[in-house]
């Protein structure tokens, strides 16, 4: 089995970073964690060659990622909270799942790789709301063919309370390892 982590943190020590630890220490398999403000993937220009041709006008990481996300039996979405949503690095470089949403719906070759599992884990400061982040996050994982996606783990309010002190959060990572880890 493996998982891949999409990461949209900027801060390897940060507060979505003790939440991943959490759920890599548990989980079982190959794991990737693919950094979204280290990829070499630039946003999708909506130049439309994708429509009616495979792949993507623009060379660079993105088809190495579509790749990756196509191999991968799990896929877990982790990022802080920024205004409500997911942060810019990480929607750019997802943006590129353009290309595969033109090849199943104008090109009619299919879904991306086997149904997955899927997972949202978010970190959040201040009085926000993570309902815009966890309802995109949705959207993107339902488009890396996520069958089933697991209740989203959030830490909130960690300007006060670290992830890494946030009991109910840490558990949730942890149940998180577990759903990745069945057979079902």
């Amino acid at each position: 089995m493996k998982t891949l982590i999409l990461n949209g943190s900027p801060r390897k020590g940060g507060d979505t970073a003790a939440l991943v630890k959490a759920v890599k220490a548990h989980l079982e398999g190959e794991v990737e964690e693919i950094f979204a403000t280290e990829s070499n993937v630039r946003p999708c220009t909506d130049c439309r060659y994708c429509r009616t041709h495979q792949g993507c006008a623009i060379q660079d990481g993105g088809a190495a990622l579509l790749e990756k996300i196509a191999k991968s039996d799990r896929i877990l979405i982790a990022a802080p909270v920024w205004f409500g949503t997911l942060p810019g690095e990480l929607l750019s470089m997802l943006s590129r799942l353009q290309s595969q949403f033109s090849a199943e719906f104008f090109r009619h070759e299919g879904k991306l790789g086997a149904p997955k599992k899927g997972a949202i884990l978010l970190a959040a400061g201040g009085a926000g709301s993570a309902e815009g982040a966890i309802q995109t996050a949705t959207i993107l994982l339902k488009q890396m063919n996520a069958a089933e996606i697991f209740p989203p783990v959030c830490s909130l309010k960690t300007d006060r309370l670290p992830a890494s002190e946030d009991k109910a959060a840490l558990a949730g990572a942890n149940t998180i390892a577990e759903y990745f880890n069945s057979e079902d």
